[in-house]
């Protein structure tokens, strides 16, 4: 990959990862923020509800965060947009679509439709 494409690949990544860091500190601030003694069982339960998913929705982006991190890692290294598993070039579009993506659409196609075989045994 051109050293350009590079540069716009790791741009984009690190712009990404600077906006979910961002929201991740106001998230965890709201989450520890005083809360006022919910009125009833049923606003607690809601509001119980809210935090869990809030929780789920910020161990995705710890998760993505990660995946991103690797990504501007393999940018600095050589290996951004090659495929770990054919060592074919992963196709721009794809990593337009994906930026964190390590597997061309096929190599990723073929590992989806072998995984719930795996979780089978």
């Amino acid at each position: 990959m051109q050293a350009e494409r590079l540069d716009f690949f790791k741009k984009m990544l690190t712009e990404r990862r600077d906006a979910l860091l961002r929201e991740a500190g106001a998230e965890l601030r709201a989450l520890v923020d005083p809360r006022e003694a919910a009125p009833d069982a049923l606003d607690a339960a809601v509001e119980e509800t809210d935090r869990d998913f809030s929780l789920r929705l910020q161990d995705r982006e710890r998760k993505l965060l990660h995946k991103i991190e690797e990504a501007v890692l393999r940018i600095q290294s050589g290996d951004y947009g090659t495929c770990e598993a054919c060592g074919a070039e992963i196709d721009e579009r794809r990593l337009m679509a994906r930026p964190v993506a390590t597997q061309c659409i096929d190599c990723q196609t073929e590992a989806e439709q072998m995984e719930p075989r795996r979780r089978a045994f």
